[in-house]
Order: structure tokens, then sequence, then C-alpha cells
């Protein structure tokens, strides 16, 4: 079995500021960090070939976009062994921004992204609870995202609870 990779300062540092701003070029990053473009350019194709790395994505603003309703789903399955093909039925519908197997009450939990009640209503109706496997759900509605933030990560010398230096 490989070792998991390691971190180390300097990626930790890439990542705080991409994390950011990613948009940020990479000679920028490499200006910031006293380091060669070369640098930041290696340390990013290791990181995405390593997976740690997905991609860089757009953060919209769904109200200005025409999605005012984001809801969050959880989702009672019938059996357990249904999960993969519910999971696979939930990737095919637009509006499902995410899902997350869970503890708890529900086995999944989904995020949606609608324009509306009414196109919600039609989305769960419609579409989520005609999934064979799927027992039934339960659907809050956010009224507000007061805030969303990535991860900060800490330098590798910091201990748990300890404030990283900005």
């Amino acid at each position: 079995m490989s070792r998991p990779y390691e971190l180390d300062d300097i990626d930790r540092r890439i990542l705080n500021l991409l994390v950011h701003d990613a948009k940020l070029p990479y000679s920028e990053i490499a200006r910031q960090l006293h380091v060669s473009g070369g640098t930041i350019h290696s340390r990013m194709t290791r990181l995405e070939e390593l997976g740690i790395v997905r991609g860089a994505t757009l953060d919209l603003d769904l109200t200005k976009v025409g999605f005012g309703i984001q809801a969050f789903l959880g989702i009672f399955l019938l059996k357990s062994s249904y999960c993969d093909s519910v999971i696979a039925r939930l990737r095919d519908i637009p509006e499902v921004i995410s899902v997350h197997f869970t503890t708890g009450s529900y086995n999944l939990f989904a995020r949606l992204a609608c324009r509306d009640t009414q196109h919600l209503r039609n989305v769960l109706h419609d579409s989520v609870q005609q999934i064979e496997g799927v027992e039934r759900t339960e659907t809050l509605i956010s009224l507000e995202e007061v805030f969303s933030r990535a991860v900060q990560l800490a330098p590798a010398a910091a201990s748990v609870g300890e404030q990283a230096p900005a």
C-alpha cells in the first residue's frame, strides 16, 4: 500500500492562496512565496496527479442566475442495497448539485438548486421521489446562506487548535 502524500508548507501555502482566489496566476503565487514559477507549476501538476486538487470551479451566486431556492434533501432508502443505483439516478438530475453519504437518520443527503418552489416541487415529485429504492424524502429549504468558506490548511508544524499565521 502506498503512503499518502504529505503536504509541505509550500504546498499548503500554494493551496491557501488558490482557495482564496483560484484565478491567481502561478507567476503571482511564485512572487508571493519567493519561489520560481516552475516550482509552482510542477507542484500543482503533482497535486492534480495525486487527486489532491480536482480542478477549479466557478462560484456562482445562484440567486443572480435564476436559482432562488436552495434546498437540502434527506433521502431514506428502502434498503441500503439501492444506494449505488439511487446515486446514479440523482447524478442525472441537473438540480441536484451534491450528494453525501451520511450517518444518522438519512441514507443520503443532497443539495438542490431550483428556480422557485414550484420548480422544487416538480423536481421532488417527478424526479427524486420516482427513483426506485427511494422510500421517502425530507426537504429543508434554505432561507439564506449566511456564509460559505473553503478550508484553510494550517502549516505542518501547527498543532490541533492552534491558529495558523496569516
